[in-house]
């Protein structure tokens, strides 16, 4: 890949999950498309993550805006970094309450872990990339 072109990890992560999370999102609808709320909140599983609309419509919005986001390196990098945050937080609350996130949200132990690895995924990608697009560095040339 020529260096001018080349992707910055938060750029490959944007794009990454943007597309696993909206494609996730849609597939969840055949799961679960309720919308409950509130204690006793439950969901059905998609593979072993539990989904109902709320959690489909948060995957969905979530894929989309990495997909707004992935082509420039300042909006990547920005993504990576807020999205491994709020993931952090959804995985933090989803291990304390072990249930439900936000009383929206149903998780189980799967969910917690990949809330986790995408939240730690981000934040590294988003560490590991610079705002600017890369630069060709010259090359030394054999006389």
């Amino acid at each position: 890949m020529h260096p001018e072109t080349a992707r910055t990890p938060a750029q490959i992560y944007a794009l990454a999950f943007g597309i696993t999370l909206l494609v996730i999102g849609i597939a969840g609808f055949f799961a679960d498309a309720s919308f409950g709320t509130g204690d006793g909140l439950s969901g059905d599983e998609l593979v072993a993550f539990e989904v109902n609309g709320w959690h489909n419509l948060v995957h969905v919005a979530s894929g989309l805006l990495g997909l707004a986001l992935w082509r420039r390196p300042d909006t990547a990098r920005s993504y990576a970094l807020g999205f491994g945050a709020v993931y952090a937080v959804v995985t933090l609350w989803g291990f304390l309450d072990g249930d439900t996130v936000f009383w929206l949200l149903p998780v189980n132990t799967a969910d917690n872990l990949l809330h986790l690895a995408i939240a730690a995924a981000g934040i590294i990608a988003g560490l590991a990339s610079s705002p600017e697009p890369r630069r060709q560095t010259p090359r030394a040339s054999a006389v």
